[in-house]
């Protein structure tokens, strides 16, 4: 497995436990908003910082994808 693929499934746990979401949850939401390819596309920058930074990130990451009312 590449060093990418083993930062997102760090990532993708990481997020499951802080939010606590099941493991159907957390892939539907990171599949509706590509939060997989964002962790992907951005690992050179986001895999040196800590794992409260990357949840937070996630969490603007996905906010910002959300359709405004």
């Amino acid at each position: 497995m590449t060093s990418q693929g083993k930062f997102m499934i760090f990532c993708a746990e990481q997020y499951r436990r802080a939010k606590q979401l099941s493991g159907r949850q957390l892939s539907d939401l990171f599949d509706k908003y590509r939060v997989w390819n964002y962790l992907y596309d951005c690992y050179e920058a986001l895999h040196t910082t800590g794992t409260s930074y990357i949840i937070e990130d996630i969490d603007l990451y996905i906010d910002a994808r959300k359709p405004t009312r």
